[in-house]
């Protein structure tokens, strides 16, 4: 971040004395701010652009680096020496490398077979698989010919499955034939099956060996082996089609709790330059690192953590259980692996502190300097936790943003203090202010976020969306030309940022606008709750806070607890966010990204449908929000 902004003084004669006015500058002046980010990063293109930002006045509608011509997966294949670029492991113990070397030969033998199947610029490859380097590969491959990926995770059941590529007719489908969860193995051939069976548009389904459940596929269509589907001999030479900034690179989707999943699709040179400036600049990730992230090949967090190949980093990938055999199986593998950026959900931090872990006193974490949160807001006992018992000299940087954006409007700054509670800042580039209901930009109140300016890594649109009508409605109904997010939160006159919550969970207790994170993070402070949901249950003409918890085995849900529950609360924020109704469930309802549905939640509780409960890693947990009499 330093080297940046010296780099920008020396160059275009400026002065910084702080990360606010380097901020401003880069949101007042977005194309000589993003040229410059291009270049710090090294961009690699086969032609340059004729103008960086087009339109820029237009949001929608403004277009970055027009004219110039590259390809993702070149940038990320930069380096092709004997260092180490993946390190994958399996939770029953399989652990295995690839060399940059090794990993350009995969793609390209990959990318051989994949031509060789018909596929090019502009069809879609989609993957069923597990965080694997077998993924990994299919991304790259996918990419060098322009296609465009798409990709769910195994835990997805068939109508899942369906819901989205159903709608984006891939060419090719890569799927494995099972994969390990706490303990299990889980065969995927039966719905690889059915799958393959009703889409129509497959001309071939590949099939990777992850947990060797047997190689018979003659009852899948179209269905070979990956071994036997790479061009391993004769190998044509891999060659990056070289393509507009904005060519289509992945189609990512909503979480799709609320009806069909939305197809939101990102192109390549706005996803790259975005990954390469969060990277280098916020967390100054580079090729002496160990990069790690927690995160499911359904989750757009898979897609920031590939990016770190740009930035020639060492990958970590891990599929499985982070709690199996133990919860400190990810703190081992930290030590194991030397990883210094170690990337986890705010629940997981939660979780190992209530399971009293102490990591400093456990573990080698001497390569550690950064740890990374996200999913849910990081509440400031998980501040507290990471600095007291996990470790005093790191950069603990909590981030948010989102797979509309396949980045981050508010994320970390190794150049800036961490307090606690808070996000540290705003990203470079990105015009996030939060606005009260008269619209109006605020600091110090609660409001909005919104992003009041066009930024590279902004959908290039939804699929199959004639006239952008769902795209506009998505983001850019509530306040024209400025992107509205659906987070409510606040920037602190410290330039820090906290986020309150989704804005349509937003409870409002007698007209008063409460954030549920704002309630989460005094629940935490109890050691008798594992877990909790709040809604907004509609009550006699005004709306009720309920919350529901999970005990930790051993604990009961008796008056003094739920005193003790409401003082915590009124204590940390006030008396208005106090539930009016505590009541103990043995379970929550979760996205297969591990997110509450508190939506979910609340249309059960009304006794409203929930619209697609495939979205979901737990579907069942929704019954116990039915028809409770105390809700009555």
């Amino acid at each position: 971040m330093r080297e940046f902004a010296r780099r920008l003084e020396a160059r275009l004669d400026l002065r910084f004395q702080d990360y606010g006015e380097l901020h401003r500058w880069s949101v007042e002046n977005p194309a000589a701010f993003w040229e410059q980010v291009w270049q710090f990063t090294g961009v690699i293109s086969s032609a340059p652009w004729d103008q960086v930002l087009v339109d820029g006045d237009k949001f929608p509608g403004a277009t970055w680096f027009s004219g110039a011509r590259l390809n993702f997966a070149e940038n990320l294949l930069r380096r092709r020496d004997d260092g180490t670029a993946i390190v994958a492991r399996l939770e029953n113990g399989e652990r295995r490398t690839l060399s940059y070397a090794e990993l350009f030969e995969r793609v390209e033998q990959l990318a051989a077979a994949l031509r060789a199947s018909g596929v090019a610029p502009g069809d879609r490859v989609a993957t069923l698989m597990p965080n694997v380097p077998e993924t990994l590969i299919g991304m790259l491959a996918s990419a060098s010919i322009g296609a465009i990926w798409s990709s769910c995770s195994p835990e997805f059941g068939f109508t899942g499955v369906m819901d989205r590529f159903g709608q984006i007719s891939p060419k090719v489908l890569i799927a494995c034939d099972g994969y390990f969860y706490d303990g299990k193995k889980i065969d995927c051939l039966p719905r690889v099956k059915r799958i393959a069976e009703n889409i129509n548009s497959l001309v071939q389904v590949v099939v990777a060996p992850v947990a060797e459940i047997g190689d018979n596929l003659s009852a899948i269509p179209k269905a070979v082996r990956l071994e036997d589907y790479l061009v391993t001999a004769n190998t044509a030479a891999l060659y990056f089609e070289q393509l507009p900034f904005d060519h289509p690179l992945y189609i990512m989707y909503s979480s799709g709790t609320t009806g069909e999943p939305k197809c939101i699709v990102h192109g390549a040179g706005g996803a790259l330059i975005q990954h390469l400036k969060e990277h280098q600049l916020h967390v100054g990730l580079g090729p002496e690192d160990v990069f790690f992230y927690f995160t499911t090949c359904g989750w757009m967090m898979w897609n920031w953590l590939v990016s770190g190949l740009a930035s020639g980093a060492t990958l970590v990938l891990y599929d499985g259980s982070p709690f199996h055999p133990g919860p400190g199986a990810l703190l081992d593998m930290a030590q194991e692996e030397r990883i210094s950026v170690f990337g986890i959900s705010a629940k997981y931090i939660a979780a190992i502190e209530k399971e009293h872990l102490v990591p400093r006193e456990t573990h080698d974490l001497s390569a550690l300097r950064t740890i990374l949160s996200t999913g849910s807001p990081l509440s400031q006992e998980s501040f507290s936790y990471v600095y007291r018992d996990v470790k005093q000299d790191v950069c603990l940087s909590s981030i948010s943003g989102g797979t509309d954006i396949i980045s981050c409007f508010v994320l970390g700054n190794e150049c800036l203090p961490v307090r606690e509670g808070e996000i540290q800042c705003p990203g470079l580039g990105m015009a996030m202010e939060f606005r009260n209901e008269d619209g109006e930009p605020v600091i110090g109140e609660k409001g909005e976020m919104v992003c009041a300016q066009p930024f590279p890594s902004a959908p290039i649109g939804f699929w199959n969306d004639p006239g952008d009508r769902k795209y506009r409605s998505a983001y850019f109904e509530i306040f024209p030309n400025v992107w509205t997010h659906g987070d409510y939160g606040e920037l602190t006159t410290n330039g820090g940022v906290i986020i309150h919550g989704r804005s349509d969970a937003v409870l409002n207790p007698g007209g008063v606008r409460i954030g549920t994170a704002e309630i989460y993070r005094q629940v935490e402070k109890l050691d008798e709750i594992i877990d909790s949901i709040c809604i907004g249950q509609e009550w006699r003409g005004d709306v009720r806070v309920v919350l529901f918890v999970v005990l930790r085995d051993g604990a009961a849900l008796s008056e003094d607890l739920r005193q003790s529950i409401r003082r915590t609360i009124r204590a940390g924020a006030s008396p208005r966010h106090a539930p009016a109704v505590i009541l103990a469930v043995e379970d929550i309802p979760r996205t297969l990204s591990g997110k509450i549905v508190e939506l979910a939640v609340r249309d059960v509780v009304h006794g409203r449908p929930v619209t697609n409960t495939d979205a979901l890693a737990n579907p069942e947990a929704l019954e116990l929000y039915r028809n409770l009499p105390e809700l009555q």
